[in-house]
């Protein structure tokens, strides 16, 4: 039995602000976009991986939320608790560079963790901690 990764799920308070982030800064190509009852999913994906998808999608998705429930997840989102992703590159440094010159907030530049990995992290536009990383090679 095999299982792999189709889709994951990033709460965003503002699609087009994280439009201009994941399809603009990053370069994911935009798959749907797609509005129901008031609100919106958008999915991106990576050339390179044609079948793993992005889901931008509202804080808390369910129309029948209650104004309290709601306001729990929008403040939840702007500390950047609810959810993140982690990306693979080639060049971390370079990442970075790009990405930083897009105006995103940085979190943490490029550094080599003590797990193997030479990483960098940024926020998006709704908050969530979005990382890049490359696995060092040893020897």
């Amino acid at each position: 039995m095999d299982i792999t990764l189709s889709q994951c799920f990033i709460a965003v308070d503002d699609h087009d602000k994280a439009l201009a982030f994941y399809r603009d800064a990053l370069g994911l190509d935009v798959r749907n976009d797609v509005a129901f009852e008031g609100m919106r999913w958008v999915t991106l994906g990576s050339p390179a991986q044609p079948g793993v998808e992005i889901v931008l999608e509202p804080p808390l998705a369910d129309p029948g939320a209650s104004p309290a429930d709601r306001q729990a997840a929008a403040e939840l989102l702007a500390k950047g608790l609810l959810r993140g992703v982690i990306f693979s590159t080639d060049d971390v440094d370079a990442t970075f560079e790009r990405i930083r010159e897009s105006g995103a907030e940085v979190l943490q530049e490029p550094f080599d963790q003590p797990y193997g990995v030479r990483d960098c992290a940024f926020r998006d536009p709704s908050g969530n901690m979005i990382r890049f990383a490359r696995r060092r090679t040893t020897g």
